[in-house]
Parts: C-alpha cells; structure tokens; sequence
C-alpha cells in the first residue's frame, strides 16, 4: 500500500487516472469510427441502441474523475511548497495558474490540430482540456478560500448552477462570449482572428471549477497524518453518499437534470435513470459519476496498482496527445484504403468493434507510455512535468 508522503503522488490516484484515460480512448475510437451515428446529450433512447448507449456511459466517468483527481493532485503538489516555504500556497497558486495556460495553449494548438490534421481546423472546439486548463485558473484563485469555504462554493457551483439555465444572451451581447464559456454551450464567431473562424464551447467550464475544487477541498484526507483505513472509509462513504442523493433525486425526478421519462421494461427504464447530461455537467451527471469514482478510488489503495494503469496515469497529457494522433492517422488510412463504408465516412458496421480497437491500441500506446514515465521520473520538475 502507497503511504502518502507529502508531495508523493498515491498510488491509487494514478491508477484511478488511468483507468479514466483508457475509458476515454474508447469513447474516442466512437467519435472517429462510429460517428456515423450520432449521440446527442442527453441520449435519445428512441435512436440509441443499448450497446452504444453503454459504450457512451462508460466514458461519462472520464472527465468528471480527470477534473475532481486535478484538484487532489493540486493540493497533494502543494504540499510540497507548504513545506518547503512559508509562501507555499502563493506559489502553489502560481503552480496551478501556469500549468492552467499551459492547457488552454494546448488545446487551441496541439489538441485542435488532431482532430483536423492535415487541414487546419475552421471550428475550434473548445473542450475538456481547455475546460481543465480555465479550472486551474479558477482554482489558483479559490485556494486561498479557507477549506469549509471551499466546500461550500463547490457544493453551490454543482448543485446550484441549474438556477442559470434560464440566462441567455444573444450574440450581438458583450456578456455573449463569456456566458457561453462559463454556462451555455454556444458557437462563438472569431472573424475579428480570420474570415470563418468559430469557437464551439463544448465544455461550459463553470460546473468543471465546482468539481476541481472539491477535490482540492477533500484532499487533506489524502495528507501524511491520515490513517490509510480512515481516508479509505471516508472516501467510501463520501461516493456511497452521493450514489444516495443522486437515487433520491432520479426518483423525484424534479430537479438536477432533464425529467427522466418512464418505460415499459426494465431495460428502457434503466437507461432513462443512468441518462445524464455532460454538456455543462448536471448534478445527477456529478453525483453519478464522482460516487462511483470514490467508491473506485477507496478501493484501489487497499491493492497494489496495475503498471498499465499506473503508468497511464502518471503521463496523462502525453498519452492523451499521442492517442488522438494515432487515431487520426489510422482513420485517414483506413479511409483511403477503404473508403467511405457509412454514408460519407468511413466507420464500423457494429459496437463491438469499437471495443475491439480500443483493446488493440492501448496495449500498442503502453510502451511508449511507460518509457515516457520513466523518463518523467529521472527527471522530476521541469518541462516533463507538464505531461
């Protein structure tokens, strides 16, 4: 069992971030291989075949689990200015504010690149890395709120931020650009940079601040004075607790996300309880996929930690870069050598195959990841830390 040291990463975390990161390239294999059939969000159970609409769940839990684990790993970082320094909170701030930038520049250059390559991209999707990067903005601010302070403002960002939904502005309104990056998913035109140029706000960033900042705020638990069976119970309760709340608020089925529709069988029924809104995040989306995420992460201190998923976890931004290029290029391949099978793209005629791939190339990308992980671990600090 990892003991957490401070300014050690658990190993658990690690792991936990792992597991995301292969969850997530299954859901990038769907959106280059099987877009030819659209998922909308929330899903539509009418169109939506039971195995796509699973195949789709599964990776809900990868940007919530990824947010909430940022905000941990920030202040488990912190810990070492603490220590280090009586100013450690200042430059765990400024820690997290160039780190912050650092994604932001990455989604708009490398991350964008991906998906267009060759082209360059008309429509800049502004998605969860850029959400991620504005996330440590914010929270290299709300840090310095005391500990219940940040539990507080986290709890009424995630559970309050349905009030705003009734607030729109039109595009021709200054607030316009801004509120469609905080709440309201909108296409922003970028004329004024180039002729065509827009911006899609795929991942409305003010529920995702609410989310980093929770973990910032339970990360103590995970501080060198903890007992491990503590931290380990608490953090099962905490997901069990959500779990709870999220089942109170289905059945009421009055607040938290879209009105839950009734079905004849069982099936249909439990697809409509499980179909949750991402874009922004709802509650029952958060409370969902953060308590199964804790009940996980409880559980996998008391095991020791795949490599696989240890390794992933700890080069999360090289892995996640180099998956979307090898994506692209093995669907560019594809569709030269094969051309369009799915109306005007090339894709794969059944669900299972997008599993299969993705069991293919995870192994194929490891090598590459752990020798980067070795790498980033001889050479602790640094640009390497960026990755």
């Amino acid at each position: 069992m990892s003991s957490p040291a401070t300014g050690q990463r658990i190993a658990a975390i690690d792991t936990l971030r792992g597991l995301a990161m292969a969850l997530m390239l299954i859901d990038h294999v769907r959106e280059y291989f099987y877009l030819h059939q659209q998922v909308g969000d929330p899903m539509n159970l009418d169109s939506t075949s039971p195995a796509l609409f699973f195949t789709r769940l599964a990776s809900h839990f990868c940007a919530p689990v990824f947010v909430f684990l940022t905000g941990l790993g920030a202040w488990c970082h912190g810990q070492k200015f603490v220590t280090q320094s009586s100013d450690g909170r200042r430059q765990t701030s400024i820690y997290l504010a160039k780190r912050g930038l650092f994604l932001i520049l990455l989604e708009l250059t490398l991350i964008n690149l991906a998906w267009s390559f060759p082209a360059l991209p008309k429509m800049i999707y502004l998605q969860v890395i850029w959400a991620i990067g504005l996330s440590m903005l914010a929270l290299s601010l709300l840090l310095w709120l005391p500990r219940g302070g940040q539990l507080a403002t986290a709890a009424v960002i995630i559970a309050g931020h349905h009030l705003l939904d009734g607030i729109h502005f039109t595009s021709d309104q200054l607030a316009f650009p801004i509120w469609a990056i905080l709440h309201d998913r909108s296409i922003i035109e970028l004329d004024w940079l180039a002729a065509g140029l827009k911006a899609r706000t795929s991942y409305p960033v003010l529920p995702w601040i609410g989310v980093i900042l929770l973990g910032h705020a339970i990360a103590p638990l995970y501080g060198r004075s903890i007992d491990a069976g503590q931290r380990q119970q608490r953090v099962m309760w905490m997901g069990v607790g959500m779990l709870a709340v999220f089942a109170l608020l289905r059945a009421l089925n009055v607040y938290g996300d879209h009105p839950r529709p009734p079905s004849a069988d069982f099936g249909g029924e439990l697809m409509s309880w499980l179909n949750v809104s991402k874009y922004p995040p709802s509650l029952l989306f958060l409370l969902l996929t953060l308590g199964l995420g804790l009940i996980v992460l409880a559980q996998l201190e008391k095991y020791p930690p795949r490599r696989m998923l240890l390794d992933l976890g700890r080069v999360p931004m090289f892995f996640y870069i180099l998956h979307l290029y090898v994506l692209r290029g093995l669907y560019l391949l594809l569709s030269a050598a094969f051309g369009s099978t799915q109306g005007a793209r090339y894709g794969f005629n059944s669900v299972w195959q997008i599993w299969l791939l993705a069991a293919l190339l995870l192994p194929t990308l490891y090598p590459l990841c752990r020798r980067f992980a070795d790498f980033k671990r001889q050479r602790a600090g640094g640009w390497t830390s960026y990755f």
